[in-house]
C-alpha cells in the first residue's frame, strides 16, 4: 500500500489530474467536461515531462563532454540520484511523511495566511526523503518522526511559494498561479538582486535586434544558435575520438549541432505542455478553492513560468552556469568539496532564476540574478552534506536551493534537540 501511494504521489501527471477531477467535480461539472478536463490536465504535464527528458538526455551529453574537456572531478549535485539511495533506507519513511505532509500542506492552507497547495509530486517526494534522512540520522524514530517531518513537510509545501508570490505576480500578471518548486530561496534572491541592479533596464522580452537578426525574435531559433556555440566548443575541447563514444560514431561537430537544436525542441515541448495545464488546472482548482481551502492557489512546477519569458530562459541558465563555475574555481581555491556545476540543475532553476531576475531587473536582473542563483547552488550543497549522514559521502547531493537551506537549519537544529 505504501509503495502504491509513493507511485501515485511522487507521479506529477497522476496527483495534479487527481487534483483536476476532484476540482471538477466539487464545481458539479458534466461527466464529459470532468473527463476532459481531467485527461488534458494529465496530457498537459506528461507533454511538459516528455519534453523535460528530451532536454535532459541532450544536456547530458554536454554535462559529459565539459567535464572531459576540463578534466575537473568533484561532487555532482542530482536530486534524482541522492533520492534513490536514501529511498533504500528511509523508503517506509519517506513514504508516510509525504502523504501526512500533504495532508498537513492542505490543513496549513485552510487554517492560515498561506494559501497555497503544492502541487509538484516528485519534488515532495525529493524533500520527504531529506527530512526523513536528516531526522533519522539525528536519532527521531516511530510516530514522532513521522508527525515532525509531516508537520515540517506541511509548513515548507505551503511557506516557499508564499515568499515567491510577490515576483510571480509580477511575472505572470494575476493572481491565480502560486510557485512550487524547491528552489524557491534562489529565485527569491534572483529577484532580489534584479531589483538591485536593473533600475530602468529593459526586459529580456523586449530587447531590439538589428533588422538582419530579426530571426532571434523567436526563442527556439536563439536558443538552438546560443547553444549550438557551447555544444560545439566543449566538443572540440573533448576531442573528437571521445565525443565518438557518445555518437555512435556520428561526425562530432554534426552531433554537437543536433545537441543542441535536441535542447531547444525539448524546451519547446516543455513550454507546449505548460500551456496546456494552465488552461485545465486553473479553472478545475477553483473548485477546491470555493469548497475545501477558500482562495487556495495551486503552486506549481517551475516550467510554469517560462512561457512569460522565453529569453529570460536563456539567459538564466546560461548566467547560472557560469556561476556555477566560478563557485567551482572558488571552492578550488578554498581546497575543500568541490561542487560540479550540474547542467541540468542549472538550466531548470538557473532558467528559472533569469525569469524572476527579469520580472523585478530587466536584462540586467536576469543575468545577475541567474549569476548570483548559481553561486548559491554551488555553495549550499557543501554545508549541506555533513547533516546526511552516510549520504554525505555518496558522490551526490541535493541540487536545489531550498534543500540546502531546509537541510542545514533542520539538521542543525535537530543536533540541538535530539538525541
Amino acid at each position: 500500500m505504501l509503495d502504491l501511494i509513493l507511485d501515485i504521489l511522487s507521479v506529477p501527471a497522476i496527483l495534479v489530474g487527481l487534483i483536476a477531477l476532484i476540482g471538477l467535480l466539487l464545481q458539479k461539472k458534466s461527466a464529459s467536461d470532468v473527463l476532459k478536463g481531467t485527461i488534458k490536465t494529465i496530457l498537459g504535464f506528461l507533454v511538459l515531462s516528455g519534453g523535460a527528458d528530451i532536454a535532459v538526455g541532450a544536456l547530458s551529453h554536454f554535462g559529459t563532454m565539459f567535464q572531459e574537456a576540463f578534466n575537473v572531478q568533484g561532487v555532482v549535485p542530482h536530486n534524482e540520484a541522492v533520492v534513490a539511495m536514501a529511498l533504500e533506507t528511509y523508503g517506509t519513511s519517506t513514504a508516510l511523511i509525504m502523504a501526512f505532509g500533504m495532508l498537513a500542506n492542505i490543513l496549513i492552507a485552510r487554517y492560515t495566511k498561506l494559501k497555497y497547495i503544492f502541487l509538484t509530486g516528485h519534488h515532495t517526494l525529493y524533500m520527504a526523503a531529506m527530512i526523513a534522512v536528516i531526522l533519522v540520522v539525528a536519532g527521531l524514530q516511530g510516530a514522532p518522526l513521522v508527525i515532525v517531518g509531516s508537520i515540517i513537510l506541511g509548513f515548507v509545501m505551503a511557506f516557499f511559494p508564499a515568499i515567491a508570490q510577490p515576483t510571480m505576480r509580477k511575472i505572470t500578471g494575476t493572481d491565480d498561479v502560486g510557485f512550487g518548486h524547491f528552489g524557491t530561496t534562489g529565485y527569491v534572491l534572483s529577484a532580489w538582486v534584479g531589483k538591485m541592479v536593473g533600475k530602468d533596464s529593459q526586459s529580456t522580452e523586449e530587447m531590439e535586434f538589428p533588422q538582419g537578426l530579426g530571426f532571434l525574435r523567436d526563442s527556439s531559433v536563439a536558443i538552438s544558435l546560443v547553444m549550438g556555440v557551447f555544444y560545439i566548443i566543449v566538443a572540440i575541447a573533448s576531442g573528437s575520438e571521445f565525443v565518438n563514444t557518445l555518437s555512435g560514431g556520428q561526425n562530432f561537430i554534426l552531433f554537437a549541432i543536433l545537441q543542441a537544436i535536441t535542447f531547444a525542441a525539448g524546451v519547446y515541448v516543455i513550454l507546449q505542455g505548460v500551456r496546456l495545464i494552465l488552461a485545465e488546472i486553473v479553472p478545475a482548482f477553483r473548485g477546491i478553492s470555493e469548497k475545501l481551502v477558500p482562495d487556495a492557489k495551486p503552486a506549481l512546477d517551475c516550467p510554469v513560468v517560462f512561457p512569460y519569458a522565453p529569453n529570460a530562459v536563456l539567459i538564466g541558465f546560461l548566467a547560472s552556469f557560469l556561476g556555477g563555475i566560478v563557485g567551482m574555481l572558488i571552492l578550488v581555491g578554498l581546497k575543500t568539496t568541490i561542487i560540479l556545476p550540474g547542467v541540468v540543475p542549472h538550466f531548470f532553476c538557473g532558467a528559472t532564476a533569469g525569469v524572476f531576475g527579469n520580472a523585478t531587473g530587466g536584462k540586467k536582473g536576469a543575468f545577475w540574478g541567474a549569476f548570483a542563483h548559481g553561486l548559491l547552488i554551488t555553495f549550499l550543497p557543501v554545508l549541506l552534506m555533513p547533516v546526511l549522514g552516510d549520504l554525505g559521502f555518496a558522490n551526490t547531493t541535493f541540487s536545489d536551493a531550498d534543500f540546502g537551506v531546509v537541510g542545514i537549519i533542520l539538521g542543525n537544529i535537530a543536533k540541538l534537540f535530539i538525541k
